[in-house]
């Protein structure tokens, strides 16, 4: 059954911040899971940091050679130095943010040995990175009657932060795929949460466009948010659409990562 368009007053928001490039120290690095690292970032550069929405998203800078090439502000964005050359760059979430003690926390899957692996397997107090953005926040409303968030390793940043930042009472089912037992997170918050956890090693068959697809969406007006292995996104956002009749409003599925490419 089709279900009709979302509430104006459940209408996400899109707000756009100046696009700023910053250079920021490492304060802590701490192991969350085996495959998981949070980096603790520090600096006068966060004093006018602004990070609207969960899933928000900034480019790191990795240098090629352990020295940051620091970019210039300019009114179109970050302009790195002629004949430097643009380091290699990814895209992360900003995990959380404490404005009283400028610091910036953000999470890091170690995968193969990218750029943004190999710097953050070598981290430690002191070093420094120049990190871009947010450019802009998509800010979803808090109180849905139910929210389904689904996603891999890369998206636990998101809906760690997500979970947290709920206020109570609001009631969320979380679909998430990761290696083994001792890569699921447990997330400090006061929403109503039930989580799933998918592993490759014990069911490398189970997918989750297959969790998904077993999931019975409950009642009321709902939102979902899914972002993951790109295959995966488009698998979830078509059966959602073209056989739950999910109204394009009530989702935000976005590919984070494609099979083959390289990502960290």
């Amino acid at each position: 059954m089709m279900q009709t368009p979302i509430s104006t007053e459940h209408m996400p928001q899109r707000v756009r911040h100046p696009l700023k490039a910053r250079l920021l120290q490492v304060r802590q690095v701490t192991r969350l899971t085996p495959r998981m690292v949070r980096v603790t970032f520090h600096g006068p550069d966060l004093g006018d940091f602004i990070s609207a929405s969960f899933d928000d998203h900034m480019k790191l800078f990795f240098p090629a050679d352990g020295q940051p090439v620091v970019p210039t502000n300019t009114e179109a964005g970050p302009q790195f130095p002629e004949g430097a050359g643009r380091p290699p760059a990814r895209d992360y979430t900003p995990r959380r943010y404490r404005p009283s003690d400028n610091e910036l926390d953000i999470d890091f899957v170690l995968h193969g040995d990218g750029p943004a692996s190999t710097w953050v397997a070598g981290a430690t107090a002191g070093d420094q990175l120049v990190v871009a953005g947010p450019r802009g926040s998509f800010v979803m409303a808090p109180d849905f009657d139910w929210q389904l968030m689904i996603g891999d390793e890369t998206a636990l940043p998101a809906i760690g932060r997500r979970l947290e930042e709920l206020p109570k009472g609001a009631k969320v089912h979380v679909i998430a795929l990761v290696e083994n037992a001792a890569e699921e997170q447990h997330f400090q918050t006061q929403a109503n949460v039930q989580t799933t956890w998918l592993h490759r090693q014990q069911q490398p068959e189970q997918t989750l466009a297959d969790a998904v697809r077993a999931f019975a969406l409950p009642a009321g007006e709902g939102y979902i948010w899914g972002g993951g292995q790109a295959a995966q996104m488009r698998a979830i956002s078509q059966y959602l659409l073209e056989e739950k009749g999910i109204d394009k409003s009530r989702m935000r599925i976005s590919n984070y990562w494609k099979q083959g490419s390289p990502q960290e």
